[in-house]
């Protein structure tokens, strides 16, 4: 007797406001319609920062969703001013980046900027659903700093490095040169930007 699995779950984005930003009308049209694809009817399309900047301050968002490489300012910029913007409730929206150079040294700059996810290319529906309702379920606090503004980045409760004061002495300068390392597979996104549960 063949069993049944357990039903899948379904997800409402009907009447999600969503902003896509992507300044290539090929990638644009695949972002487009993978969000079509998951009922999204109020998805905002602009082809570079200057836009998105006007949209956001003009409505209501519930997700930011952009490509990291633009000319003049790139999708890392356009969150850092996102959550610095003071423009409530949407400098706390959910952003997810999407990009085809998954460095570490990318991953952690989307991750300091203050984008809650980053998604590699070739993008794919069921990553990107899995992505958008993992940051719909996340818990993370939102922190306000001198030195940072975003989702708490926090990931790994384990405390400061060894021998460390919590200061981290190699971080990344802003401006990044051609590619050292090798891209990081979306496996090793996940597991850097997952929380894990601090162990006592």
């Amino acid at each position: 007797m063949k069993r049944e699995g357990a039903p899948k779950p379904r997800y409402n984005l009907e009447n999600a406001k969503v902003l896509l930003v992507h300044p290539n009308s090929y990638g644009m049209d695949i972002l487009a319609q993978i969000f079509s694809g998951f009922g999204v009817r109020n998805a905002t399309r602009c082809s570079d920062a200057e836009e998105a900047m006007a949209v956001i301050k003009k409505q209501d968002l519930d997700l930011i969703v952009c490509e990291a490489q633009m000319e003049g300012m790139d999708g890392y910029d356009l969150i850092h001013w996102l959550r610095h913007s003071k423009l409530d409730p949407n400098c706390f929206t959910a952003a997810i980046i999407i990009t085809g150079h998954t460095q570490m040294s990318k991953v952690q700059k989307a991750r300091d900027c203050g984008a809650n996810f980053i998604v590699a290319k070739p993008l794919t529906p069921k990553v990107m659903i899995d992505r958008v309702v993992w940051v719909a379920r996340e818990n993370r606090p939102f922190i306000d700093c001198e030195a940072y503004l975003g989702p708490d980045r926090r990931f790994h409760s384990i405390g400061p490095p060894p021998n460390s004061e919590g200061r981290r002495a190699g971080d990344l300068p802003l401006e990044v040169g051609e590619a050292a390392e090798p891209n990081m597979s979306q496996d090793d996104i996940d597991a850097m930007m997952q929380p894990k549960r601090a162990t006592r």
